[in-house]
């Protein structure tokens, strides 16, 4: 990589400076983080048209925002379990480098913060009394777990029998085959294939509730 040229400087709330350069990238750092350089480095950061040198650059993607990528990483699992994939995204939508991001992933899995396959036992532990076992396999799909550890982690925790999941699921929402008119069938029949279910286990089901 070759020296990058600062662009243009933007100085937002909470001593946040945003370093657009000629490329295209930005270099996102606050005024502790540039202050922490040394006073050479932190001054030529803060001047349009200069250039910054490669070692430089690198410094700042490892050093500073790396590291602040990866504190951010370990905060967002704290608040909540999420998968390879949702950690990234909410990396990216923060503003980090992609190279930031992929690191501070790597470190989290490196470290088994994140787990795909320990999401998805969990996802299906939790959601499966509500859902069928292909709405569980696309929704774990959807937040970036593969398809092999999908299928994987159903066959170790799925309940396969999905005809008492939906005789649970009518017997809570109190519908009785006799007493429910062609509208209260039909939405019920599509609030459970939302879930997922298929069709001949619920016209069986609700046949005989």
């Amino acid at each position: 990589m070759e020296k990058q040229q600062i662009k243009k400087i933007i100085y937002g709330d909470k001593g946040r400076v945003v370093i657009q350069l000629e490329s295209g990238a930005e270099l996102a750092l606050y005024r502790k983080e540039i202050r922490s350089l040394p006073l050479e480095e932190g001054e030529l950061l803060l001047r349009e048209g200069e250039w910054i040198p490669e070692e430089l650059y690198r410094k700042i993607l490892t050093s500073v925002i790396g590291i602040r990528a990866k504190k951010r990483a370990l905060f967002l699992l704290e608040q909540m379990d999420r998968t390879r994939q949702q950690l990234r995204e909410k990396l990216e939508r923060s503003g980090y480098p992609a190279e930031c991001v992929e690191e501070a992933v790597a470190y989290a899995e490196r470290y088994h913060y994140i787990d795909d396959f320990r999401y998805a036992r969990h996802y299906i532990c939790y959601h499966q009394q509500k859902k069928s076992r292909q709405k569980l396999k696309y929704d774990l799909m959807q937040k970036g777990v593969s398809k092999d550890l999908a299928e994987q982690a159903l066959l170790e925790v799925f309940d396969s029998d999905e005809r008492q999941k939906i005789r649970q699921l009518l017997e809570k929402r109190h519908y009785n085959a006799d007493r429910a008119d062609e509208r209260e069938q039909r939405r019920m029949y599509q609030f459970l294939q939302r879930r997922g279910f298929r069709h001949e286990d619920i016209l069986n089901v609700m046949q005989k509730c």
